[in-house]
C-alpha cells in the first residue's frame, strides 16, 4: 500500500493565539556551593505549531538547558515555559511524566532505544507507555513511513546509528507526539545518514503535524528547517 494512502496531510486550521513552545523571560541558574553559572538569561522565544526549527549556538550558550526545560526535565529559576499554551510550572511530577510520554517526544544523540528489543518492540513499547495500549495500526504505519518494515525484527542494538535515530523518530510518530525535541540527533552520523535523519524529522512535521525543535551544531541542518534560532550567552540572538 502506498504511503500516500496511509497518511493524510493534517487539516490546516487558524493560527492559535499560543505557540507550540514559548519561553517568557526564562532564567536558569546552576549553583555549586558559592559558584553560580547562569545558563539562560531572560530567554524569550516562540515556536509556532508545525514549525521545524533548529537551535544553534556555541557550547555553553544554553541550547541543551533550553531543551531540558522544554521537555519538563528541569525547572527554570525564573520565568515561564509554555507548551501549547500550558505552563509546565503548573504540572506535578505525574503530570510531567504523562506530558513527556504523550505530548513531548525527546530524541537524544544516543540511548533512545532498548537495545535488546527489536525495532518493532521498541516502537510498540513506546506507544504502550504513552497510551497504555496499542492504538489501531500506528506501529505498522510508522515503520512503513520511515522505511523500517524490513528491519522490524532486527535487534535495536544491532542497527547503525542512523537507523537507531529513525526508530526513535518512528516511535514519536506512532505516539503522535505534537512536540518533538531532538538534542544533537545527527552529531555522530556521516553526511549521508545525517540527511536521512533530517528527512525523517521533516516528515514528522509534514505528515504527522508535529512541531520539531532540533538543537544542533551542524550547519547542514539549517538547510532542512523552516527557521534558525541562535542562542548566545543564554539569550536568543
Amino acid at each position: 500500500m502506498a504511503i500516500a494512502s496511509l497518511w493524510r496531510e493534517p487539516e490546516r486550521r487558524e493560527q492559535p493565539s499560543f505557540g507550540a513552545l514559548e519561553f517568557h523571560d526564562v532564567f536558569k541558574i546552576y549553583r555549586s556551593g558559592p559558584v553560580e553559572t547562569v545558563a539562560l538569561r531572560g530567554l524569550d522565544l516562540r515556536v509556532e505549531p508545525r514549525e521545524f526549527v533548529a537551535v544553534f549556538g556555541p557550547s555553553g550558550s544554553g541550547k541543551s538547558t533550553m531543551l531540558h526545560l522544554a521537555a519538563g526535565l528541569d525547572e527554570p529559576s525564573a520565568g515561564d515555559v509554555r507548551v501549547f499554551g500550558r505552563s509546565l510550572a503548573l504540572l506535578d511530577e505525574n503530570e510531567l511524566a504523562a506530558f513527556r510520554a504523550r505530548e513531548a517526544a525527546i530524541v537524544f544523540q544516543t540511548g533512545n532505544l532498548w537495545p535488546g528489543l527489536s525495532v518493532r518492540e521498541n516502537v510498540d513499547l513506546a506507544l504502550r507507555l504513552a497510551r497504555g495500549k496499542r492504538v489501531d495500526n500506528r506501529v505498522e504505519r510508522a515503520l512503513d513511513v520511515f522505511g523500517l518494515s524490513r528491519r522490524e525484527r532486527t535487534r535495536a542494538g544491532a542497527l547503525s546509528g542512523g537507523e537507531q535515530q529513525r526508530v526513535a523518530i518512528a516511535a514519536a510518530a506512532a505516539r503522535e507526539s505534537p512536540l518533538v525535541l531532538a538534542d544533537e540527533p545527527t552529531a555522530e552520523l556521516d553526511e549521508r545518514n545525517e540527511r536521512i535523519v533530517l528527512e525523517a524529522l521533516a516528515r514528522l512535521r509534514s505528515q504527522f503535524g508535529s512541531t520539531v525543535v532540533v538543537v544542533t551544531h551542524s550547519p547542514r541542518v539549517a538547510d532542512a528547517v523552516d527557521r534558525v534560532i541562535e542562542l548566545r550567552d543564554g539569550r536568543a540572538a
